[in-house]
């Protein structure tokens, strides 16, 4: 038998395989086997391969045929259709097509263990081909050393995971040293290491178009890094160089050739992090207490790049409207001082302007996204065991998900996940409730209950999480919280909202309510936001205003990089014009940008 015809049946062997062992539940099943088909007339070595996309490891410059094997693997005779005897498994002595195979199908973590550990699907590989091979010796081929220059001890499992981590753009300027401890914080696994990767990703929109409904004010970036602002201005917040309101979108010109990949606001000022790592900050020059800042009332008008943070890779930040929290790469959270007797996780002076590392149980968990609210904090940690969420501040309402009422200093695991059996991917913290997406799916909510903001068809206070079973007919991929209000994206690319109907920011046809002399009225339970459905658009990110302070507008972010605002726009934070004498909108209206 050829080459191509062994690494043909091979890569048709590994893909039913793997679709019948994992039962299609882990690959994306058909884009693999396409993918097979398309290269089965294909060399592909990969230490010579083209495929520029992969991170591909030498085997000191030597032909495929002439590689030395592991001694394990080596057979002096092929026994082949149906002899007694076993034969060899061809591609043991091939190990860097195996390598090309897993890293080429963009296979998950969870996969890429699975297929490292699992002797039923060595067990079904065996029956189905006609290739006869030693178990024993074949699982051994799976997770033996591979003898990869430089990563000799690697099995192929893990080289492929350290092969798609070098491709994650906050991975590959870390160091050698960095990207060591990185693995040790995750669990002494490359695999642990792209779980934690993949998950910042997925949760937070790095590297992807996104926007944010502030306070009286709105920040978008697109794709490619660019930053606009628009809506209320009176502390500079808009980076623009002045204090006067914008009602349009416009590019902030000081941050020409500075890639933005993420914005935080808060009431009168804004956060930017660039794709460096770097954190520039305008608008009122605090960290603390939103309104009635004890740190003085300077401005700045355009953005400047925090000092205190330059020694920190930084790839996110939120912010509270009495503290700011920022998370590094390495998945560290710090936060700066409240300006009052409280302190958030880490014991310092009432005016410490210094980022400090929260301390206790996060210390050395990485944590892949934060959330803030009004005086509380929410981190979704990457474990070992799996995906947790941990919370610290203000426990009024029961918003810290611990089944009481009581404050916290320092982070402390919401244990109710776990009796729910659900693995949270995406966190979210509205001013006084919260909400978590399950890896099923699942929608779970807690806090404050007022206006039905949790989605159980009350006003009720629920101390821990709570699953909407409103929801559970809907898999949500997304969710987004705001004062008294939140937003659910299901799978489909449908949208839910429920809570406080005020200036028209749950995005409702208001016209029975208008008729009833009741145009702001509150939704118990997660209703279809129609108005959203009709742009025939798949929604992928919703941002709500998240202080008590603000009238609160909304943003729909559609798959195609158009940008949809409602809600309250008296100053301008819709991004479009509004009539004579209107303050709002109910119905969404694209705003005159492209985010692609």
């Amino acid at each position: 038998m050829g080459f191509e015809e062994s690494l043909g049946l091979f890569l048709i062997y590994l893909w039913l395989s793997v679709s019948v062992t994992l039962e299609l539940g882990f690959l994306k099943s058909s884009h693999c086997l396409i993918w097979a088909l398309q290269n089965l007339a294909v060399p592909m070595d990969a230490s010579t391969s083209g495929t520029s996309s992969v991170q591909y490891h030498s085997i000191a410059e030597q032909p495929i045929a002439a590689t030395i094997v592991n001694s394990t693997f080596q057979r002096q005779v092929r026994h082949c259709f149906g002899n007694a005897t076993p034969g060899e498994f061809p591609l043991s002595a091939n190990p860097s097509i195996v390598l090309h195979v897993l890293t080429g199908c963009n296979l998950d973590p969870q996969d890429l263990a699975t297929l490292e550990a699992s002797v039923y699907l060595l067990g079904v590989l065996y029956i189905m081909s006609v290739i006869w091979l030693r178990i024993d010796g074949a699982a051994h081929f799976l997770y033996n050393p591979a003898n990869f220059a430089p990563d000799n001890e690697l099995s192929l499992a893990e080289l492929a995971a350290l092969d798609m981590c070098r491709k994650r753009a906050i991975f590959k300027p870390m160091t050698q040293v960095q990207c060591h401890d990185l693995k040790l914080k995750c669990g002494g696994s490359w695999k642990l290491v792209l779980r934690f990767l993949l998950a910042g990703e997925a949760c937070s929109r790095r590297e992807k178009s996104h926007a944010v409904a502030g306070p009286g004010h709105s920040i978008a970036v697109s794709s490619k890094g660019v930053a606009y602002s628009f809506g209320s201005n009176s502390s500079g917040q808009l980076g623009n160089g002045t204090t006067e309101e914008e009602w349009r979108p416009h590019p902030i010109r000081s941050l020409q050739g500075i890639r933005v990949i993420q914005a935080a606001v808060g009431a009168g000022r804004t956060m930017l992090i660039s794709d460096t790592g770097k954190v520039y900050a305008f608008g009122k020059e605090s960290f603390g207490e939103a309104e009635y800042g004890v740190q003085g009332s300077k401005v700045v008008t355009t953005p400047q790049l925090v000092e205190s943070l330059k020694d920190i890779f930084v790839v996110q930040a939120a912010i509270g409207n009495f503290f700011t929290a920022v998370l590094s790469r390495e998945g560290r959270v710090y936060t700066f001082s409240w300006g009052n007797e409280t302190k958030l996780g880490h014991q310092t002076e009432q005016a410490d302007l210094e980022p400090r590392p929260l301390l206790g149980a996060l210390e050395n968990i990485p944590v892949v996204q934060i959330a803030a609210g009004y005086c509380y904090l929410l981190a979704l940690a990457c474990q070992p065991s799996g995906m947790s969420v941990y919370s610290v501040g203000c426990g009024l309402g029961g918003k810290l998900g611990h089944g009481t009422r009581t404050d916290e200093k320092v982070p402390r695991l919401i244990e109710q996940f776990h009796t729910l059996n659900i693995q949270p991917a995406v966190v979210a913290a509205g001013a006084w409730h919260a909400a978590v997406v399950g890896k099923d799916g699942r929608v779970c909510t807690w806090g404050w209950g007022r206006y039905g903001c949790l989605g159980h068809g009350n006003e009720d206070c629920e101390s821990a999480p709570k699953v909407v079973e409103a929801l559970s007919n809907v898999k949500a991929v997304y969710v987004a919280t705001g004062d008294y209000t939140t937003f659910v994206v299901s799978d489909d690319g449908n949208v839910y909202s429920f809570g406080c109907g005020e200036s028209s920011s749950l995005g409702h046809n208001t016209a029975a309510a208008e008729a009833q002399g009741n145009r702001h009225s509150n939704v118990l339970f997660p209703e279809v936001v129609t108005s959203l459905k009709q742009l025939n658009e798949r929604v992928v990110q919703i941002s709500l205003t998240n202080s008590i302070y603000w009238n609160a507008h909304t943003f729909a972010l559609t798959e195609s990089g158009k940008l949809y605002a409602f809600g309250a726009g008296d100053k301008g934070q819709l991004g479009v014009e509004l009539s004579a004498n209107q303050t709002e909108r109910a119905i969404p209206e694209r705003i005159d940008i492209d985010l692609s």
